[in-house]
């Protein structure tokens, strides 16, 4: 008997497809809303993360709701990433559709270390786990033809890629690298077999990640008085790539699309305008 859907926002946008859900830590997470949404809409997935970020989380609960296996595998490991697209191709009886990429850690920002003043050991290791990594996935998919003609990849970036956010320190340069990442390997994977890859740049949202950054909260305010629409909320970003996984956005591959409510292209709001001249 087929499973019933019980969300009236379902439309089934992901219906017989299948994915791989990288860095769901706990209910707030970013990862974690869009592999709820993905189910919801008929995905089949599969959940990943670093081996300590399982320790630490709550993956397992997750597990349980999507019926979902969860695969360990550390994003800066080409023997990991490797046995994760294999188990997962077994595990689905076929390739993947899409991929989310949901991994950061800024290593300078979490040891107090100011930009001016880095650790390039620390830095080497942001690089690596928050944008390397993304290269690293997409080269073992393709090596493995381990995703779908017409198959999906999202990956989570920031605006701060763009623009100067100083308390987002060397995060600011591992997006950027992200982002270029998935332009260089979008162009490779749609050439081959039609795969399209974009960033979706979030508004500040209240994650276990992104409240760790210094002033979160004030700047949150401050993207919230800036931005038309206000904030995007998690869920809504779930909404959001659950559209870029779905066969509505086929055409559109290398681009980092912002999520924002308007606050990439806002120069000044009313809002706060008018508060700086009190």
């Amino acid at each position: 008997m087929p499973e019933i859907n019980l969300n009236p926002m379902a439309h089934n946008l992901l219906q017989g497809k299948k994915g791989i859900i990288f860095g769901a830590l706990d209910e707030q997470s970013l990862a974690w809303k869009t592999a709820l949404r993905c189910k919801e809409e008929g995905a089949q997935i599969v959940l990943t993360n670093a081996p300590i970020a399982l320790r630490m989380g709550e993956i397992k609960k997750l597990a349980e709701t999507c019926n979902a296996p969860v695969i360990p595998a550390d994003v800066t490991n080409m023997d990991d990433l490797k046995n994760l697209f294999t188990k997962s191709m077994e595990h689905f009886g076929g390739k993947v559709d899409f991929v989310l990429h949901s991994v950061g850690m800024g290593m300078n920002v979490r040891k107090g270390r100011p930009y001016t003043d880095l650790d390039y050991d620390f830095n080497h290791k942001t690089f690596d786990i928050s944008a390397m990594s993304l290269h690293r996935v997409l080269q073992t998919a393709y090596q493995l033809d381990a995703i779908s003609d017409w198959g999906s990849i999202v990956a989570l970036t920031y605006i701060a890629a763009q623009r100067v956010f100083p308390d987002y320190s060397e995060m600011a340069d591992a997006k950027a690298l992200l982002e270029s990442i998935a332009r260089s390997f979008g162009y490779h994977y749609g050439i081959r077999n039609k795969v399209r890859i974009n960033t979706v740049s979030q508004s500040p949202t209240k994650t276990t990640a992104g409240s760790g950054v210094k002033g979160f909260d004030g700047f949150m305010a401050y993207a919230e008085k800036m931005s038309p629409l206000g904030n995007a909320t998690a869920d809504q970003c779930a909404n959001y790539v659950v559209t870029l996984f779905s066969d509505f956005t086929r055409m559109v591959t290398m681009q980092n699309l912002f999520h924002d409510g308007g606050f990439s292209f806002t120069g000044v709001s009313l809002a706060i305008a008018e508060q700086m001249e009190k």
